[in-house]
């Protein structure tokens, strides 16, 4: 039988008060993590709001809240999320296996000033590139192609994301070489080798990556804010600020729209949740 310690050391005590205390502890952690979820969900889907209350059930149950929604163009702004996310994150995922297998399994020259240029972008904050990001996409260098006003432009820029390049980096390095070398010997070439004993073995990792590629596309405000140049391309997370000002808009829509906005998040992870957790907890094992 598997036993899950947990980091308060309550598994290690027995006894009438440490039960009572681990059920303190879990109804409280419960009720921290998971209330304002719960509050939200129930609120979307009352009649009458009222903020001073909460309850488990809608207060009138009724999906009027959604149907107003529509008629605010918010599920609009959530097929254009989908849009950006789904081949935003598509494309991040084929750059950061390829990137991660030149970086894991080839030696050339510069490779640690790559190293350190990629890290060097995971630390610097949205707003300080938001004014040469704005100038690159309004005369895309080379092609001189203007890609504000596109959904090229909201996806573009997310197709490199350094966070999930490191993690396929750090993940490829430990699939061992002579598994590789096994292949080739079998006549496999490099294209075969690496789509048939390196991708499979990172599923874990794609998992991981997967998950905080999709919150990081699906949570984009400045980036959409940048490109989006007419109300109709609008993302979730833009429309919401728009809804949260518009005085004509009801409370009820808002949590509607909020709750919509959160549901993908979560159907992410839930989808991913196998391979997400094998691959937080494969460096702990290995060795």
């Amino acid at each position: 039988m598997r036993r899950f310690d947990s980091a308060l050391g309550l598994e290690a005590r027995r006894g009438p008060v440490a039960t009572a205390l681990k059920v303190l502890v879990y109804t409280a952690m419960i009720v921290v993590f998971t209330g304002p979820l719960i509050g939200l969900l129930v609120s979307a889907f009352s009649k009458t709001l009222d903020p001073t209350s909460f309850t488990l059930w809608p207060d009138a149950f009724t999906l009027t809240n959604f149907v107003q929604a529509a008629d605010k163009n918010v599920y609009t702004y959530l097929l254009n999320s989908f849009v950006v996310v789904g081949f935003g994150l598509l494309l991040q995922m084929l750059v950061s296996v390829f990137a991660a297998y030149a970086l894991a399994r080839k030696k050339f020259r510069g490779m640690t000033v790559v190293m350190l240029i990629m890290l060097a972008t995971m630390m610097l904050p949205e707003e300080i590139i938001a004014i040469p990001l704005s100038l690159v996409l309004a005369d895309l260098p080379l092609l001189n192609l203007d890609l504000i006003g596109t959904y090229a432009g909201m996806i573009l820029p997310v197709g490199a994301w350094g966070f999930s390049i490191l993690v396929m980096t750090e993940f490829m390095k430990e699939v061992p070489v002579e598994l590789e070398e096994a292949a080739r010997i079998d006549g496999a070439g490099e294209l075969r080798t690496f789509f048939t004993i390196i991708l499979p073995l990172c599923r874990p990792a794609l998992g991981v990556i997967g998950v905080f590629g999709f919150t990081m596309i699906w949570d984009q405000y400045l980036l959409p804010l940048i490109v989006a140049t007419e109300p109709d391309m609008w993302t979730l997370p833009i429309a919401l600020r728009s809804l949260r000002s518009d005085e004509e808009v009801g409370i009820g829509v808002l949590l509607a729209a909020s709750l919509l906005a959160l549901l993908p998040s979560i159907i992410a992870f839930l989808a991913f949740q196998r391979q997400f957790m094998r691959g937080l907890t494969s460096g702990a094992v290995k060795g």
